[in-house]
Parts: C-alpha cells; sequence; structure tokens
C-alpha cells in the first residue's frame, strides 16, 4: 500500500514538474510574442507619411536621370538650380533606357529585374526632401524600352524577322514588343509603387514601336496582324483604365511631330489617342529633331522659336477641335474635363545638338510656348546641365 501511494506521490510530482514547464514555456512564448508585436507596432507608428503635391499651374520643370538622383553631390546642385529661379518642379528616371528600376518597391515582380542602370537608395527620403521644398515631383518610366525585362522575358521582346532572335536598335538596346500585354501588369506595378513613396506623377516615354535600326529585319509577334496604332491605344486606354482611380497624375511624352502629323509616324503615336487617355501630354518638340526643310525652314535649329510656336500651335488647334467633337456627338463630362490646351505641356531643347543652345535660344522656345497660349514647360538634358541664365529668377 506504501508503495502504490509512493508511486502516485511521484507521479504527481512528475505531472505538475510537466505541467509547470509546459506553462513556463507557454509564457515565454507570449512574451516573445508580444514582444514582437510590440516592435512591429512601433515600427508601423515610425513609418513616413506619404505626402502629394497637387500639380502646379503653370508647371515648369527639369529632367534629372536616375544616376544624377542616386549622386547627392550633383542632385542637389539641379535643387538648388529650382530653388532659386522659376523652375518648380523636376522629372526623375524612375526606370531609365537599361530597364532598371532605380529603387526597391518591395514588389518582387519588379525588385527581380535587374539592370544595367543607377539605382538611388534613398529615393524615397529624397521625394520627401523634394516636398519640403514644395518641388512637384514627376516620376519618368521608359516603357517599351527596356533591355533588363528582355533578358529575363524574351519571349515577350521585339523579335529579328529573319531567325526569331531579339531585334535590337541601332543602339544596341532592346524592346519589349508593344502587344506584350503581360508586360503592361509590369508598367502600372511600377507606376503605383512609385506613387506609394511619394511620387506626385507619373511620365510615361517610350510609348512607342522602334523606330530606329534594321527595320527591314524586325518582327512584332504579340501586336501580330494590329495597327500599331491601335495596339498602342489598347494600352493608353489600359494605363488610363487601371490607374484611373489611384490619384495618380499621368503625362505621355510623343515625338514632337505628332503634333503637325495626321499618321502615326510608324511608331504607333497619335496625338488624339495620348489626349483622351493621359492628363498631360508632353511633344518632344525639340527643334534639332526635327528634319531640315521642316516647313520650308532649311534649318530648324536656327529658328527656335517658329519650330516651338508652329508645333505647340497644330497641337492646340487639334486638342480644342477634338474637345468640340466630342462635345458635340457623345458628351463625356470626364473626358471634357480632362481635355484643353492646358493638357500641353512642350519638352523644350536645352542641350547642344547639332549646335551649342544659347540661353537666348532657350527662352525663345519658352516665349514661344507662352505665345500659343500655353503656361507650362519641361527642359530637357541628358547631361543635366541647364542654362540658368535663360530661366527667371
Amino acid at each position: 500500500m506504501a508503495n502504490k501511494i509512493s508511486k502516485i506521490v511521484v507521479i504527481l510530482i512528475s505531472v505538475a514538474i510537466l505541467l509547470f514547464f509546459m506553462y513556463s514555456f507557454t509564457f515565454s512564448s507570449e512574451l516573445s510574442y508580444d514582444k514582437s508585436t510590440v516592435i512591429t507596432v512601433e515600427n508601423i507608428t515610425k513609418k513616413k507619411k506619404i505626402k502629394h503635391l497637387a500639380t502646379p499651374e503653370p508647371l515648369k520643370s527639369i529632367y534629372m536621370t536616375q544616376c544624377v538622383a542616386g549622386t547627392p553631390s550633383f542632385r542637389e546642385k539641379l535643387v538648388k538650380l529650382i530653388g532659386e529661379t522659376e523652375l518648380n518642379a523636376v522629372i526623375i528616371d524612375i526606370k531609365d533606357y537599361t530597364g532598371t528600376v532605380a529603387f526597391e518597391t518591395g514588389n518582387p515582380t519588379i525588385d527581380e529585374v535587374y539592370g544595367s542602370g543607377c539605382k538611388v537608395s534613398d529615393m524615397q527620403d529624397f521625394v520627401e526632401e523634394l516636398h519640403n521644398k514644395d518641388i512637384y515631383v514627376i516620376g519618368r518610366v521608359t516603357v517599351f524600352q527596356d533591355p533588363a525585362f528582355v533578358k529575363m522575358h524574351p519571349e515577350l521582346a521585339v523579335k529579328r524577322a529573319s531567325d526569331g532572335g531579339v531585334w535590337k536598335d541601332g543602339k544596341g538596346i532592346s524592346f519589349i514588343d508593344v502587344g506584350a500585354k503581360p508586360f503592361w501588369d509590369y508598367i502600372v506595378a511600377i507606376a503605383t509603387s512609385s506613387y506609394a513613396i511619394g511620387f506626385d506623377e507619373i511620365n510615361f516615354d517610350y510609348i512607342r514601336f522602334p523606330s530606329d535600326g534594321n527595320m527591314k529585319d524586325i518582327s512584332f509577334a504579340h501586336t501580330g496582324t494590329t495597327a500599331k496604332k491601335e495596339m498602342l491605344k489598347k494600352f493608353f486606354e489600359y494605363i488610363d483604365q487601371k490607374l484611373a482611380d489611384t490619384g495618380i497624375v499621368t503625362s505621355a511624352d510623343l515625338f514632337g511631330m505628332t503634333t503637325t502629323n495626321t499618321d502615326d509616324l510608324n511608331i504607333g503615336q497619335v496625338l488624339e489617342y495620348a489626349l483622351l487617355n493621359f492628363d498631360y501630354v508632353a511633344p518632344m518638340a525639340y527643334p534639332s529633331h526635327y528634319p531640315a526643310t521642316f516647313n520650308g525652314w532649311p534649318d530648324p535649329n536656327k529658328v527656335p522659336y517658329e519650330i516651338i510656336k508652329f508645333s505647340m500651335d497644330s497641337a492646340v488647334a487639334r486638342v480644342n477641335f477634338l474637345k468640340e467633337e466630342i462635345a458635340s456627338s457623345t458628351p463625356n463630362s470626364y473626358l471634357l474635363n480632362r481635355l484643353g490646351p492646358k493638357q500641353l505641356r512642350p519638352w523644350l531643347q536645352d542641350f547642344d545638338y547639332p549646335v551649342h543652345y544659347s540661353k537666348e535660344m532657350v527662352r525663345a522656345q519658352i516665349q514661344a510656348t507662352y505665345d500659343t497660349g500655353l503656361t507650362s514647360w519641361m527642359l530637357w538634358d541628358p547631361a543635366n546641365t541647364y542654362t540658368k541664365e535663360a530661366l527667371l529668377n
């Protein structure tokens, strides 16, 4: 009997010890969990609040490459230039011609695409710094020119007709086929991820079919028999639809001659299609990019005022006509509110090609913009060395 009692006591003690350790482990685990939860909550409360600036009217901007954005000593010179002149906005590369996205987005679909371009480790902080100086921030995305994405997804690329290999332009750069619809969602993801860290507007560049290179040995498998302008129109409409309720302001860069040509220049770009689907449209009306004898001028570089005036007068007339057509046929309040001359913002030349562009030549383009009734403009220089003397204080 005594032995049975002893065994029972031993069992009870063992159970008690086991329960003690189980309780201690559970309690310890709960403490650990609570601690990690507190850290998570603290991290959330410390997360920066993202703000966005309203689009300035008028907008006066310069372009900044992502390499410059990633070099504090260089970018601060441009920020200083904006602060000391009439400028009030900057366009910064989000994805450049290499296909490199300049910052980590947290979206693996984007971040797994590695390009050879520059990165900006503090992009969100930089955007916040610009906002604190009341500088409107536009993010530029080169769309279909994308060697990095082509490398990962060659099946979506523009191909050589002769052997099915990846086609490259005269500079050795590969393109995504405009008709490759899986790529469209990638561009949408970049836009929304950029807006999430503070970019106020997303500017879409290289929204076109290739134009330079061996155009006799080129194939668009995904576009197929669809006309270039119709396929690009579908892309415009898709972007507009996907970003419509996000709060993102959108803009599109077009060849300068889309303002005066009624065809698609064999690259798919039609001015009216862009006007209908983007908040702002930016014709790249650089005088140096017009052909000799354009509109009877033997050298467009010698008449920068006339080139901009002629081109943007045409653009203004076309946007006004489009608005009148919509108002008189099938009135659409959304489109009628979007459409108008102030939707137009020309890119102006502030780079030396093929001649030196003086302060007088830069200012002449700005004055021509005003003389067409427009108020906003953007200066382009791939070297990011702008002519301060051409700008008002």
